[in-house]
């Protein structure tokens, strides 16, 4: 079966999938990154006393990025991502139109 002959609704859900896969691909081993780094970060914290330089830097990157995750979630409950293609297409519909409104009008 050829990706011509497939519904709209088996290539929506296939690109989802194709989606959630890189998501995980990347987003895991960020986490485990960040995860690693944190539990370094409160060692060193917990364990000499020159690792208390250690604490607000952390505390800048985890309010960032819980601020990055409000945002994102706000973004995907308002729909921001349903319609991805439709802004593209109609760029190039209006870049079209202009191209026509100036091929009829003569320049001055």
């Amino acid at each position: 079966m050829s990706s011509a002959n497939s519904s709209p609704s088996s290539r929506s859900r296939r690109a989802r999938v194709t989606t959630l896969i890189f998501a995980m691909v990347i987003l895991i081993p960020s986490m485990l990154g960040f995860v690693a780094k944190f539990i370094e970060f409160m060692a060193v914290f917990r364990g000499q006393g020159e690792g208390s330089f250690a604490v607000t830097p952390m505390v800048n990157y985890l309010l960032a990025t819980t601020g990055f995750f409000c945002l994102f979630g706000w973004a995907l409950i308002h729909g921001m991502f349903r319609e991805i293609e439709g802004p593209k297409q109609r760029m190039l519909e209006t870049e079209e139109w202009l191209d026509a409104q100036e091929t009829r009008t003569p320049s001055v």
